[in-house]
């Protein structure tokens, strides 16, 4: 019976690692793009300020350390730019500039950020980041092969499904058959052959990389194909598109009269509220409201090496700087949690540079995989051809 079996888990084995070989082969080259780009694209924002960091920080921050009061800044960069601003990032940091979007009358999507002095108001750089071309390829290449989306889109999407199917099949061949091999599954023997040491790396490189490259993969996913991110906001019980409502009024209850406009206070006093009810470092993304709105949105996020992505919200009375509503993000559902930080589990800052740092690490070895695999084909074949010749000549 034991040996029953043994003989049907190594049939299994044997079984999934064809699939698995044959799957990496058919994929190899995409997965190898998608992969490289990915590691590449991981440290864009740390790239971009290494080669650009007059528009990130402040070389000469003033004695005083005093600040310029918001409005002034919004008003300078609203009149230099000719563009409606719509928000501004305030950061924690002392030395770094403050970034005022802007968009246009007639301009779509998010706009613009502008970086600002917050000590004279001078904008410290305009045009779009050193680099953003590069990035922006990188991202093309990463989403669409730099194909048109409507062809490279599904491309990656079932080239990643495949990838999926990989990371699942290569932990299960990964798993040895008796215990007193589990020690020599996780080490590389870098005494051996060359061939040995390329299977090594293959083999436990994918392990420990394999947890991280799961995440990823059925992440990215999501924007592949809309079936999939429907599917997935239907798992996880939430509304397509964000998660979870915040706070504010529920649909249906708005009316529709004529609003009179209420007067802004000075927005450093909605800082100061937010600090009562979010009391961390962090840094701040104020919206600014429209004469008639009654309410003020200010988000906050945590600074720092192990900083999560996610945001906290503050919702204030416009007139009164009164507490409206906050929503913590630690105090949510965990769908809804999950819902939020689908990108943050793809990209990997999760949890700041320290989750970036283990990405990069990861999405490194998975560009290497299809590499190494590609050689252990290479030798299998090879093998089989010299069998079959050894065979031949035999008879």
């Amino acid at each position: 019976m034991q040996k029953e079996k043994e003989s049907a888990w190594a049939f299994t084995r044997r079984w999934l690692n064809e699939i698995h070989l044959w799957m990496g082969i058919a994929s190899g080259i995409i997965i190898f793009l998608v992969c490289l780009s990915g590691t590449i694209y991981t440290f864009k924002e740390e790239i971009q300020e290494w080669m650009e960091p007059e528009r990130y920080t402040i070389a000469e921050i003033p004695t005083s350390q005093k600040r310029l009061p918001l409005a002034e800044l919004i008003a300078v960069v609203g009149q230099g730019t000719g563009k409606e601003v719509g928000s501004i990032t305030i950061p924690h940091d002392l030395d770094r500039t403050f970034l005022v979007n802007v968009r246009g009358k007639e301009e779509k999507g998010r706009g613009s950020n502008v970086p600002v002095n917050p000590y004279t108001g001078e904008v410290t750089a305009s045009g779009d980041p050193v680099g953003g071309e590069f990035f922006m390829t990188m991202f093309r290449l990463h989403r669409w092969l730099l194909l048109d989306t409507e062809i490279g889109r599904p491309i990656v999407g079932w080239a990643t499904i495949i990838f999926t199917l990989i990371i699942i099949s290569g932990m299960v061949i990964w798993i040895p058959q008796k215990v007193r091999y589990w020690k020599q599954g996780l080490r590389i023997k870098w005494s051996g052959n060359w061939k040995r040491i390329n299977h090594d790396l293959h083999n436990t490189l994918g392990f420990y990389s394999a947890f991280l490259l799961l995440v990823m993969s059925l992440t990215g996913l999501y924007w592949s194909f809309d079936w999939y991110k429907e599917g997935l906001f239907k798992v996880l019980g939430v509304e397509q598109g964000g998660g979870g409502r915040g706070p504010g009024r529920a649909p249906g209850h708005e009316e529709e009269v004529e609003k009179a406009a209420i007067p802004t206070l000075e927005l450093e006093m909605y800082l100061e509220a937010g600090d009562k009810h979010l009391d961390y470092d962090g840094t701040y993304r104020l919206t600014l409201p429209k004469e008639t709105d009654s309410e003020i949105t200010l988000f906050k996020s945590k600074v720092g090496f192990f900083a999560p992505s996610a945001s906290d919200k503050v919702v204030l009375d416009k007139a009164t700087a009164q507490l409206v509503a906050v929503e913590r993000f630690r105090d949510q559902p965990l769908n809804q949690r999950i819902a939020r930080s689908i990108k943050s589990l793809h990209i990997g800052d999760v949890y700041g540079t320290f989750t970036k740092i283990l990405y990069f690490i990861a999405c490194l070895i998975a560009t290497t995989l299809p590499v190494t695999g590609t050689i252990i084909w290479i030798n299998k074949m090879r093998k089989k051809k010299k069998n079959k010749r050894s065979t031949v000549a035999v008879s």
